[in-house]
């Protein structure tokens, strides 16, 4: 776990053999990964690119002018930092709030005993299978009687109670396969249950925590159908409703919008390159278990 990444690709690289089925499968994933990333490059490359090179021929070649004015123009002349800023804000505590009240109530439902445990973890889980179009008018009802519309608010309290069942379904099979002994010892030297929680288990499932936090922070990224219902004010708008604006005030600046979409999706990449071993890692736990 010490070694660094660059240390594991020249290990794997000297124990790799250069025979006729290594290197197809070599060309396979070669062709595989750029595929995956190719959208990417693409729109950078569009990003910088005028509108006469995007509409006369030059969509899918270099740009023959390197325009970063694109990017400075869209962070000048819109409120784009403005919902990105509400984005991370809102991002963040859901992830917060999801791991914190997830972790706990697994915890409480896997390694406590107590009667009804297994039928509150059927009801958590239940919200699993709940759509979001069917709570749509319930909680905008809910949320206007609370008086919290147009507010942080109204999209983090949505978004944890969406993310909580699978968040609760992750910990609860990490949890099982820690040993009792760990909390047995801990509580002969004293620990309070909340010490053992937070300082001896919690860090057991580091790979459950990566995982959790990935499929929150897309959700609630991404997510747009809440953002628009339940927000009408600019002091509150996220990225995805900030990126539909973009099309009205730069209608005929498609170079500006790609610059705003890339800046957009920089953050679902630098996260995912820093909690990717994370994930794999259980990944490969959960088929170990299994």
């Amino acid at each position: 776990m010490s070694d660094t990444l660059a240390v594991k690709m020249r290990r794997e690289f000297s124990n790799f053999k250069f025979n006729p089925g290594n290197m197809a499968i070599l060309l396979f994933l070669s062709l595989f990964t750029f595929i995956q990333i190719y959208p990417l490059i693409y729109l950078f490359l569009f990003s910088l690119k005028s509108n006469n090179e995007i509409f006369l021929g030059n969509v899918m070649g270099l740009p023959e002018t390197w325009l970063w004015k694109n990017y400075s123009r869209v962070l000048a002349n819109s409120d784009l930092p403005l919902y990105l800023l509400n984005s991370i804000i809102v991002t963040s505590a859901t992830i917060l709030l999801v791991i914190l009240l997830g972790s706990s109530a697994a915890y409480a439902i896997q390694r406590m005993r107590w009667k009804l445990s297994k039928a509150t973890l059927v009801i958590f889980l239940l919200g699993i299978m709940v759509p979001y179009h069917a709570a749509l008018l319930p909680l905008f009802v809910i949320l206007r009687n609370l008086k919290i519309l147009d507010s942080y608010a109204a999209l983090i309290i949505p978004y944890v109670a969406f993310g909580l069942p699978a968040a609760i379904f992750i910990f609860t099979g990490f949890f099982k396969s820690v040993p009792y002994e760990l909390e047995e010892s801990a509580c002969l030297d004293g620990c309070s249950i909340y010490k053992t929680f937070y300082y001896i288990i919690l860090p057991m499932v580091k790979p459950a925590i990566a995982t959790i936090a990935i499929f929150t922070y897309r959700s609630a990224w991404n997510e747009l159908m809440f953002a628009v219902s339940f927000i009408s004010k600019k002091a509150f708008k996220t990225i995805p409703i900030g990126l539909m604006s973009l099309n009205g005030r730069f209608v005929t600046d498609w170079g500006a919008i790609g610059a705003a979409l890339f800046m957009a999706s920089l953050p679902s990449l630098l996260i995912y390159l820093f909690l990717s071993q994370r994930v794999q890692d259980s990944v490969r736990a959960g088929a170990v278990k299994g």
